[in-house]
C-alpha cells in the first residue's frame, strides 16, 4: 500500500513538472512573437528611403562632374580600386591586393566575381578603359591620380601592372578614382553619349530612374558585398536643384535628409534648429613656412620664440571667426598617422623671450638686439604675403603685430601674386604665409622633401621620408610619423596655423552612424533609416 501511495505521488509530480514545462514554453513561444511582431512592426514603421541633393547639376558621370555634389553621391554608385576608411587607411575595393614592385611599378590584384548593375562582368578592361579616359581626353578632377601613370599593362582579366614615370610615395592612394564600364560605353563619345544620363554601377546603389528634377537610386543587388553588407535604404532620390541658395532652403523644410557644406556660414541660410550637423577638419591648411637659413631663422631659439609669441587662438577666432580649426600639424585633419604629441609649442610669451634670451638676444629700447663681433643688429624679419588674399593680408598683419608687441621687427610685404610666386621660387624671405590644399595621401615631402619652403633638411629627415614611401608596415608608419611630427614642432621649420572646416549637415529623423570625413559622408550608410 505504501509503494502504490509513493506511486501515484510521483506520476502526480510528473504530470504537474510537464503541465509546468508545457506552460512555460508556450509563454516562452508567445513572448517570442510579440517580441517578433514587435520588431516587425518597428521594422514596417522605418521610413528606408532618404533625399539628398545637388545644386548646378551638370552630370552623374563622375570623371567628367566638376560638382562636389555629384562626387560625394558618386561614392554610393562606383566602386574605385582602394577606399579610405573614416581615418584615412586606404581599404581594398575593387583592389584586393596591391605591391609596390620597385619604385615606379605596382602589381594590383582586382576583385573576382564583380558585376556591374547590369549584370556584366568587371575587370581588368575597364579599369584600363576608365585611365585612359582621364589621360587621353577628359578634362577630370581625377586626372592629376593618374597623370605619374605612363602605362598600365593588363596581365590577365583580374590583374594589371601600372608603371609610373616617376616615383610617387603612398601611390595606392590616388587609386580613389571611381571606375566605369568599358563594355557600357562601347565605341560611343564618351563625354557627349546619352548613356552618361544613368550609366551602369559597381556600388551599393545603382540608378533606376532619371527625371528632369530627380534621380532615383535604388539598391544594386549585384554589388560584389551585398550578402555581407545589407543595406536598410531601399531607395534614395537625389533632388536637382538650380543654385545652392535653393538647395539650402529645401534642406532646411525638410525635403533633404543630408548635406555636406564647406559654408561655414550655412547657419545663415537655414537657421541652428531641427536638424544634427557634425564638423569635419577639411584639407585646407594655413601656415607660415619659415626660412631656417636665413641670416635669423637658421637659429631654432629665434624659430621657437617666434612661434611661442603667435596666438594661434587669437587668429582662428578673429580672423577666421571661429570656424576653422587651430592646427599643429599638417595632418591634423584625422589621419590616423597623427597621434598628436607633447612636444607642440604654443603660445607662452615669457617663453619666447627666454629662447631669444638663450640664443644671446637682449630686450632694449623696446627690441631685441644681439652684439657680435663688436657689432649691434636688432632682430627684424621679412614677412612675405600675397597682397590679393584678403583673408590672409589681415592673418600676416595680425601675426605681424603680435610679434612687434614683443619687440619683434617685422617687414610685412604684401606682394602681387607674381611677386608672390618669385619670392617663393628664390626662398627671398624670412617668413612667407602660405595656404595649401592637403594632398589625398598623407605625402609630406612638400613639407620635408627637396626644395621645401622651409629650406629644411636633414640626413635624419631623408631616411624617414625614404623609408615611409617603401612600407605599408603600419607599426612602422606611426613611428616615423611621430619622429616627423615631433620634429616639426621642435626644430620650427613651419608654424600650422588653421585647418579649414567640412560640415555635415542632417536631420533630426535620420537615424544611424553618421560618421563622415572630408573623402566621404556616407560611411556606415548601410545602418541608416529614418523614423
Amino acid at each position: 500500500m505504501k509503494n502504490s501511495w509513493f506511486k501515484y505521488i510521483f506520476i502526480l509530480f510528473a504530470i504537474g513538472i510537464f503541465i509546468f514545462a508545457f506552460v512555460k514554453i508556450r509563454g516562452d513561444e508567445e513572448a517570442k512573437r510579440k517580441e517578433e511582431l514587435n520588431s516587425y512592426n518597428t521594422q514596417e514603421e522605418r521610413i528606408k528611403e532618404i533625399t539628398l541633393g545637388i545644386s548646378n547639376f551638370d552630370t552623374i558621370n563622375p570623371i567628367l562632374s566638376n560638382n562636389q555634389y555629384v562626387q560625394d553621391i558618386s561614392r554610393l554608385l562606383f566602386e574605385p580600386l582602394v577606399n579610405l576608411s573614416t581615418d584615412y587607411k586606404p581599404e581594398p575595393a575593387l583592389a584586393t591586393e596591391w605591391a609596390k614592385q620597385d619604385a615606379t611599378t605596382y602589381i594590383i590584384k582586382l576583385r573576382e566575381n564583380v558585376k556591374w548593375s547590369d549584370g556584366t562582368e568587371l575587370n581588368a578592361d575597364d579599369v584600363q578603359y576608365t585611365v585612359d579616359r582621364l589621360k587621353m581626353d577628359t578634362p577630370s578632377i581625377y586626372g592629376q591620380n593618374v597623370q605619374p601613370i605612363e602605362k598600365l599593362e593588363v596581365v590577365d582579366a583580374h590583374t594589371i601592372k601600372i608603371y609610373l614615370s616617376r616615383e610617387v610615395p603612398f601611390f595606392e592612394y590616388y587609386l580613389t578614382f571611381p571606375i566605369m564600364s568599358k563594355k557600357y560605353y562601347g565605341s560611343d563619345d564618351f563625354k557627349n553619349t546619352p548613356k552618361n544620363s544613368a550609366p551602369v554601377t559597381s556600388g551599393r546603389y545603382k540608378i533606376s530612374d532619371v527625371q528632369s528634377s530627380v534621380i532615383t537610386l535604388e539598391k544594386n543587388k549585384n554589388w560584389w558585398n551585398a550578402e555581407k553588407i545589407g543595406l536598410s535604404l531601399e531607395k534614395i532620390h537625389v533632388n536637382l536643384y538650380s543654385s545652392v541658395g535653393e538647395l539650402y532652403n529645401s534642406f532646411k523644410t525638410g525635403n533633404i535628409d543630408i548635406l555636406s557644406t564647406t559654408n561655414n556660414s550655412f547657419s545663415d541660410h537655414i537657421g541652428t534648429i531641427g536638424y544634427n550637423y557634425k564638423e569635419v577638419r577639411g584639407r585646407e591648411h594655413n601656415y607660415v613656412a619659415l626660412n631656417t637659413t636665413s641670416q635669423f631663422l637658421s637659429d631654432v631659439n629665434v624659430r621657437k620664440a617666434i612661434a611661442a609669441c603667435i596666438d594661434k587662438s587669437s587668429i582662428t577666432g578673429n580672423i577666421y571667426g571661429g570656424k576653422y580649426y587651430t592646427a599643429y600639424f599638417p595632418l591634423e585633419y584625422g589621419s590616423y598617422l597623427y597621434k598628436g604629441t607633447p612636444t607642440k609649442v604654443d603660445c607662452n610669451i615669457e617663453q619666447g623671450k627666454q629662447f631669444l634670451a638663450d640664443s644671446g638676444w637682449s630686450f632694449k629700447y623696446q627690441n631685441w638686439q644681439k652684439t657680435e663681433n663688436y657689432r649691434t643688429q636688432k632682430l627684424v624679419l621679412n614677412f612675405v604675403v600675397k597682397a590679393s588674399n584678403v583673408t590672409q593680408v589681415q592673418t600676416a598683419e595680425n601675426i605681424t603685430g603680435q610679434l612687434e608687441a614683443q619687440g619683434i621687427k617685422v617687414n610685412l610685404l604684401r606682394v602681387s601674386d607674381e611677386q608672390y610666386q618669385n619670392y617663393k621660387a628664390n626662398k627671398n624671405y624670412d617668413m612667407i604665409l602660405c595656404s595649401t590644399y592637403l594632398p589625398i595621401s598623407p605625402d609630406l615631402s612638400s613639407f620635408f622633401g627637396e626644395g621645401n619652403l622651409a629650406n629644411y633638411t636633414t640626413d635624419e629627415i631623408n631616411q624617414i621620408l625614404n623609408e615611409v614611401k617603401n612600407t605599408t608596415d603600419e607599426k612602422i608608419l606611426l613611428e616615423k610619423y611621430a619622429r616627423l611630427e615631433q620634429i616639426y614642432n621642435t626644430e620650427i621649420p613651419y608654424i600650422s596655423l588653421n585647418n579649414g572646416k567640412l560640415n555635415v549637415l542632417y536631420n533630426s529623423n535620420l537615424v544611424g552612424d553618421v560618421a563622415p570625413n572630408w573623402f566621404s559622408a556616407f560611411y556606415n550608410i548601410e545602418g541608416w533609416y529614418k523614423n
